[in-house]
Order: C-alpha cells, then structure tokens, then sequence
C-alpha cells in the first residue's frame, strides 16, 4: 500500500473530555447529527453544540488543514471548545487545499463526552469517480479534485461500562440512487457482527430519501427504527432554484428509545440542519 493510501486509512484521536467517575450510565445522553459544510461557520458550529449540550455527536464535512477553514483541524477544535473526545477518518484528500508537503483532508468526526474505542473505517467498494484528478481540469478550487472516497467512521462509545455502537456515515452525492443504496447496504451489512441486543446508532448524510424504496426495505431487515419516527421535516435549506431535501437521517437499534427529536431548521451554520435527539434504555 503506498504511503498516499496509508494516510487515507489513518484515524486520529483527540481526547479533551474531563475525567469523571461515573458508577452507573446517565438516564439519557443528548445526539446530535450533523453536515457542518467543513466547518466554514465554526463558531457558530461551536455555539449550537455548546448550546445543545450533545453528549455524542456525528459530524460530516470535517475539514483538517484546508484553506478555506483557515488550515484549522475542524473536530480538534470543537473538541478543545467543549471539552470533548474525537475521532476522525479521512473520507478525502482535498487537492486544491493543501500541498504536497501540506496536504489537505475533510471526513467525517465522532466527538462524545465519554471515551471512543475500537475506530474504524469503512471505506465503501462502490464510489463515483467524479471527484479523481482529470489531466484535462486544471487544479483550482471550483472543480474540487480529490483522493479517497466515502465511508463509514465506525466508533464504539462507552458510557460508564455502557456501549453504544455508532456508524457515521457520509453517502455519495454524485452518482445515482443506486450507488447510495450500495454504500447503505455495505454499511448495514456490517452491522450484523454486533449482536441484536446490541445499542447501534446509525447517522448521517446519506443523499438520498430513504423514507421509500429499496434503501427503506433495507434498514427494516437490518432491524433499525428511525429515530424520528417517520416524521422527518427537510433537512436542507431551500434555494431559489429547488426546495430542501430530506437526506439526513438517524436510525437506532437495540435496547434504546428515542424522544425529543428535532431538525433545528432555524441554525444558519451549513447547508444542513443539525439532527438532534435524546436516547434512553428501555
């Protein structure tokens, strides 16, 4: 494997969470999906978070030493800011910023308030070739030329002798139908080595309305519920060219129940709303 592929494959810790002793798990814990556009509104970011007082938090669209977020390393950050712990895979290596001696990457980042063991990646053996170099586009900003491709961040929290399996994961949004469901299906595939009784929550971007169709029949045999109980609002912006799209998604399964669920469509910080709900044991 050469050392470009090796890289790709590398996950980094960071842990800033306060140490505390805890004899038995909390009554709930506080999740929070999210698309943060790479952290191009980090404050605000820092703020809804802060604000929200997420326990577990699944981010998509994490920047690390790009121009554009300031060569900043997006979950490290917010992880300082709030006293949590991290994980980070890389989905991409963003040619167009960084270097050679300084390169450039966004993935996707798994914070929580409780240690994080057991990081995986999941690079998914589908992928669009949109984003490859191309001899014939020149290396600037607009035509985002990239390395890598999508994946599942996999991370085992653990809660005061409690764990939560949790899946993060960022679908292609190039390509069609088709090759989403594909990246799904591998994904949920992978959940069958944990057993039933397991807890999974399973987030993120996905790109596709999995309300219907294919992707919905898969999730059911796989045995998960959407957290919001079929009651999902947009969780894109409008544009003035097209409404908003309802592409992000939590699912659970296991002994957890799930309430005070919300898409906070009034946070202008990306070009998705954060998804937030609370689990408890049942």
């Amino acid at each position: 494997m050469s050392e470009a592929a090796t890289s790709m494959q590398e996950i980094e810790t960071g842990n800033f969470a306060t140490s505390r002793w805890v004899l038995c798990p909390p009554d709930s814990i506080r999740v929070v999906s999210w698309n943060i556009n790479r952290g191009l509104r980090l404050q605000r970011v820092i703020d809804f978070l802060a604000g929200a007082k997420a326990d577990l938090v699944l981010l998509q669209e994490s920047d690390l030493n790009a121009r554009r977020t300031h060569h900043l390393n997006i979950a490290r950050e917010i992880c300082q800011k709030l006293q949590m712990n991290y994980v980070f895979g890389r989905e991409f290596q963003e040619l167009t910023q960084g270097s050679r001696a300084s390169p450039a990457y966004h993935g996707q980042a798994t914070l929580s308030r409780w240690p994080l063991s057991n990081s995986r990646i999941i690079r998914f053996q589908r992928q669009s070739n949109f984003w490859h170099p191309h001899w014939f586009l020149p290396e600037i900003e607009p035509f985002q030329e990239r390395l890598g491709g999508r994946l599942a961040l996999v991370s085992d929290a653990n809660i005061a002798g409690k764990t939560i399996v949790t899946y993060n994961l960022h679908l292609e949004s190039r390509g069609d139908d088709g090759l989403r469901c594909s990246q799904l299906s591998e994904a949920l595939d992978d959940t069958r080595r944990y057993d039933w009784n397991a807890p999974i929550v399973f987030a993120g971007d996905f790109n596709l309305d999995v309300s219907g169709g294919d992707a919905a029949c898969a999730i059911t045999r796989a045995q998960f519920k959407d957290a919001f109980a079929n009651q999902h609002v947009r969780t894109t912006p409008d544009s003035f060219l097209e409404q908003g799209r309802t592409i992000d998604w939590i699912f659970t399964r296991g002994p957890i129940r799930t309430n005070q669920r919300q898409v906070h469509r009034s946070i202008s910080a990306s070009d998705h709303y954060p998804l937030s709900i609370t689990l408890a044991s049942t």
